[in-house]
């Protein structure tokens, strides 16, 4: 259905927007279960300053890897090892987070780090995992490399923010981590299907349609400790001002 929208004649004049346009969209869509994975990464600092900073620098060096990535797209792709070590890797990732006990404190699963330079490498090469599905189907949609370049380019910025705000989500809603996983379990598994058979992987709208399903669970339901509290008025105090003036009995 899209070849046939981008090869019509109308589109024709459209067509680098169009395509731009829609690589921006499967970036955005793409990027949630990322956004998760980093997040919950950046949850292994406790400093909520500390976990910006592992974002903003771990995004900067994944950045330059994706871009990297991109351009040598064309060589990667002949390599069915790339994808494969980028499956194991996603699915550990997965295996780990179930596997390990959760921190009763602020429930979080997975590492906990002492230091801001033990979790940039690993935020950095979690996006680079999840870039190996991103890029191919990129590759697959446009010819322009410098349409691919502006894609990843925004899908970077959007992943910032996104994972800045699951940072604060995952706090809020039960369920929400364990969907996060789940989706990047996906991901690992059609990585893995494309190493097995490419003629397996399923068709990437539903893949969205799975992601959007596991998404809606995981933001059903609030986590109790997170729910506003009902503010208890404060009794007021008496002041001089409210006291009723003692009567001054004189003796005579």
């Amino acid at each position: 259905m899209l070849d046939q929208i981008l090869d019509s004649s109308l589109a024709l004049s459209l067509k680098t927007p169009i395509l731009l346009i829609i690589l921006i969209v499967l970036e955005a869509v793409l990027s949630a279960d990322n956004a998760i994975a980093l997040a919950a990464i950046a949850q292994g600092l406790k400093s909520p300053q500390l976990q910006r900073s592992a974002l903003n620098v771990g995004l900067v060096v994944a950045y330059v890897l994706r871009m990297s990535l991109i351009l040598t797209a064309t060589w990667v792709v002949q390599f069915w090892q790339f994808e494969l070590l980028g499956a194991t890797y996603l699915l550990w990732l997965v295996f780990n987070y179930f596997t390990s006990e959760e921190n009763e404190q602020d429930h979080h699963h997975g590492p906990e780090f002492a230091s801001l330079w033990q979790a940039i490498p690993l935020i950095a090469v979690t996006d680079l995992a999840f870039s190996l599905d991103s890029v191919t189907t990129a590759i697959a949609l446009a010819d322009e490399i410098w349409l691919i370049l502006a894609g990843g380019t925004i899908g970077v910025i959007t992943l910032r923010f996104l994972a800045e705000l699951f940072i604060r989500w995952l706090k809020e809603y039960t369920y929400l981590e364990d969907a996060g996983f789940i989706t990047v379990g996906f991901v690992g598994l059609r990585l893995l299907v494309r190493v097995i058979n490419p003629e397996w992987v399923p068709p990437e709208w539903l893949m969205i349609g799975a992601i959007a399903v596991i998404f809606i669970w995981g933001f059903s339901k609030r986590n109790p400790d997170t729910e506003d509290e009902v503010e208890i008025p404060v009794e007021s105090m008496d002041t001089p001002m409210n006291k009723e003036p003692e009567k001054i009995s004189s003796e005579v």
